[in-house]
């Protein structure tokens, strides 16, 4: 519901197509803002609250009669997803064995990868009403989901509650599993955590956090301002002005992201975080280097054919690289980094920080896009190239640790 209403065959949207892409820029920040404050009031309950949201902001699109009951149906959904992107991964990471943790984080991303390329089939195949009344059948699986799974063990310990913790870490790992050593080790970093007072917003920035917020905002910023949403919303435009199909464009990066989805779902737990965000970085530096390349040699009239294959090529490659790393595993480091007694307010500031990044490329792209199309890909593949000496530099591996021997690493 993000593109111009004319893309999308939306009348509503058609009749005021002028004042229409101010209107999204703000439901967009607004979105940001109210997921932000959404994730460090609710918690884990935020869910709920996701789902519950995206079923009133589909029905709201579905029965639309106006461009504002429009922009109410997204600001709904905007909430709801920005609550999700935080809260999911966070969830995963805390019921998840430290040896599987990474590939279940990166289920997760397969999942929406899939969610998505299958709503760009389904989109091309219905009108909208039809598609915003799909959009509302996975809420309601998902709402019917969430009665049949325990709560975070290591929420329920920090709140005090030592009986259901113990109840809820037995179920994950098994009727017969023994879990005294992994109850001990939470109960262990919990006590420690409550000798601390420091809960609010502005404690996140004591020096002892320092590393961790660090990490945490760079790999965001580094995400979105390498060019995920400008690939993601404008290919179309790029292919074409290249000379290249956008259809085929669509279908072979729809392709790809799966691929490198589920390659990362089996060797992030075998060779780690940080060598995947490493190569997802340099193969994402590549190919904002190619497109770079192949539309400043259209500024040559150099051949037609060498600038589309370019261009193609760039895509498909950023697609591919930056699926099996930068696309998801900022969300599992951000899960696995922060103690508990920050992991709200550190978590919120993080992600308001990548949902604001994500609206700036979106809305400034175009115009860049215009002002030089070389220069602004060049300018993505600095970015990724940067990005690539950050990783090395300051991301830790967190694969195979425990998340209290983390937070303790990242504090100490």
């Amino acid at each position: 519901m993000g593109t111009p209403g004319g893309e999308m065959g939306i009348p509503l949207l058609e009749e005021q197509e002028e004042v229409l892409p101010d209107r999204i820029t703000h439901m967009l920040v607004l979105s940001a803002f109210f997921a932000v404050c959404g994730s460090y009031v609710f918690g884990n309950a935020a869910m709920w609250v996701t789902d519950v949201s995206g079923i009133i902001g589909w029905c709201a699109i579905f029965l639309s009669e106006s461009a504002w009951s429009l922009d109410l149906g997204r600001l709904l959904l905007g909430f709801g997803v920005g609550l999700a992107s935080y809260v999911v991964p966070v969830y995963v990471a805390e019921v998840t064995p430290k040896n599987l943790r990474g590939g279940f984080v990166s289920l997760c991303m397969l999942v929406i990868a899939g969610g998505m390329s299958m709503t760009y089939i389904i989109g091309s195949l219905v009108n909208w009403r039809l598609l915003a009344c799909l959009g509302i059948i996975p809420c309601l699986l998902q709402l019917g989901g969430l009665f049949l799974i325990p709560e975070s063990p290591r929420w329920l310990a920090k709140v005090g509650r030592e009986k259901d913790m113990k109840a809820a870490l037995q179920r994950l790992r098994g009727k017969n599993a023994d879990i005294s050593k992994e109850t001990s080790e939470i109960e262990g970093y919990i006590e420690t955590l409550q000798q601390v007072s420091e809960h609010g917003i502005f404690h996140i920035f004591q020096r002892k956090y320092a590393r961790a917020l660090t990490v945490g905002l760079g790999l965001m910023v580094f995400q979105q301002l390498g060019g995920l949403n400008a690939y993601g919303f404008y290919m179309s435009s790029i292919l074409e002005k290249a000379g290249a199909s956008s259809t085929a464009g669509s279908i072979t990066t729809a392709i790809v992201k799966l691929a490198a989805n589920i390659v990362a779902v089996f060797l992030m737990d075998k060779f780690g975080r940080r060598p995947l965000l490493l190569v997802s970085a340099s193969g994402a530096c590549l190919a904002g280097f190619l497109i770079g390349l192949s539309f400043l040699l259209q500024d040559y009239h150099q051949s037609t054919d060498v600038v589309s294959t370019l261009t193609f090529v760039g895509i498909v490659v950023f697609s591919g690289f930056f699926a099996m790393g930068l696309g998801g595993i900022p969300w599992i480091i951000m899960a696995e980094i922060f103690p508990m007694n920050v992991k709200g307010s550190a978590g919120s500031l993080v992600n308001l920080v990548s949902w604001s990044g994500s609206w700036l490329v979106a809305y400034t792209f175009n115009y860049f896009f215009e002002w030089s199309s070389a220069g602004v890909f060049f300018a993505f593949s600095g970015i990724c190239c940067s990005a690539v000496l950050f990783i090395a530099k300051m991301v830790p591996e967190t694969k195979g640790r425990t998340l209290e021997e983390i937070e303790a690493s990242m504090t100490s």
